[in-house]
């Protein structure tokens, strides 16, 4: 059993340290994607440390409580993840918006949370260029020049008041617009990448960012938590695959083709019956007994029967010289068996051409008349 499993096993330990592993290093990773707190590549501790290094400071939270009570006149809300957000935090935020003054910086927001973060403003499908050029007159953009604004969302404002740089097929990737009664303003940007650590030394990113996020001397970072909704909401249900981090899922994925995979490579095949020479020598009676057990077990009287008759024909063919290719023939056989017999039988076609005996004691008397009546043509 160790022989034949091994393998399955030896693969399935590869994948369950290899699982360990990543969990490891992903864990050991504090911080994630767009975390002010990571130098991974998709981190942004580079554009974080460059605006404290000009004199902004940088807060971190992770509710929408929290990112509404911190914002102010002299603050720019980052919300990292817009349509991530529930209905309450949208509210919340949707507050600050119009109460803080300051300003307010949505990452790639969408459809789901425009009309409560930016109801003047709507998603005019993809930007397929990431690199544009600013096409506007906002001095930042004039600055900063080309930057890795596209990728993602394209806006329109439908003629309302607004700024609109870094267009794409006509519709900008970029989007300011007025925000409440003290002089604040919403920012909309198509994409990420601009605030990435990998890209943030590519064309003009890193100027477009600083002077985005860097106009007030306070920075609120906010971080949507995966456990923020359930929080908020304790009606709300989520699923398992709901509390898993991003990226889990593909790797629940890979392990599942995997295990699919090594079952159809160690699974047995299935095929047409072959025969096969035994190892050892093995006695004609625990053969015969054997096979008389599975009969029996799978009550197949049918099968037991009828091999009991063919196998008495064609010894009775042999010993009346009855050709072989004839011994199943009741034409052939029957006469030349009557004609050895000294008693008249009475059901000789019953008994060697008969039907299937309906109990195992009638499958067993007849079995006794077939060696009886082979034992009277032996002697006859």
């Amino acid at each position: 059993m160790w022989r034949r499993s091994r393998g399955l096993l030896i693969c399935l330990g590869i994948l369950i340290v290899a699982a360990v592993a990543l969990a490891a290093l992903t864990t050991g990773s504090r911080h994630g994607r767009l975390d002010p707190r990571s130098a991974d590549p998709d981190g942004s501790r580079a554009v974080a440390e460059l605006l404290r290094a000009r004199g902004v400071t940088t807060r971190v939270v992770t509710t929408a409580r929290e990112a509404a009570a911190a914002a102010g006149p002299t603050t720019t809300l980052l919300v990292t993840d817009p349509d991530r957000l529930g209905e309450s935090e949208l509210r919340a935020i949707r507050s600050a918006i119009d109460l803080s003054g300051g300003r307010t910086v949505l990452l790639s927001p969408g459809s789901p949370s425009l009309p409560d973060l930016a109801p003047a403003a709507r998603t005019k499908g993809t930007a397929f260029d990431r690199n544009l050029d600013p096409g506007c007159t906002l001095p930042a953009a004039l600055s900063a020049g080309r930057a890795a604004t596209g990728g993602d969302h394209r806006y329109t404002t439908d003629g309302a008041t607004g700024t609109a740089c870094y267009p794409s097929g006509g519709h900008p990737t970029l989007l300011v617009l007025p925000s409440g009664t003290t002089g604040g303003d919403t920012v909309l940007l198509g994409s990420e990448t601009i605030l990435l650590n990998k890209k943030l030394a590519s064309e003009g990113n890193a100027s477009l960012a600083l002077q985005l996020l860097g106009t007030r001397p306070d920075l609120v970072w906010y971080l949507p938590s995966p456990a923020e909704a359930q929080d908020e909401d304790p009606a709300r249900e989520q699923s398992f695959l709901d509390l898993l981090p991003r990226g889990w899922s593909w790797a629940l994925l890979q392990l599942l083709t995997a295990a699919v995979l090594a079952a159809l490579w160690r699974a047995r095949r299935l095929g047409p019956l072959v025969t096969e020479k035994l190892p050892v020598a093995i006695r004609a009676s625990e053969t015969t007994e054997g096979r008389a057990r599975l009969y029996r077990k799978a009550g197949a009287r049918d099968r037991a029967a009828t091999v009991l008759r063919a196998a008495t024909r064609e010894r009775l063919a042999a010993l009346l010289g009855v050709p072989p290719t004839q011994a199943h023939d009741p034409a052939a056989l029957l006469p030349a068996v009557s004609a050895r017999l000294t008693e008249r039988q009475p059901d000789l076609p019953g008994l060697l051409f008969g039907t299937t005996p309906t109990t195992d004691a009638a499958l067993v008397a007849l079995a006794d008349h077939l060696d009886a009546l082979e034992r009277e043509v032996r002697t006859s």
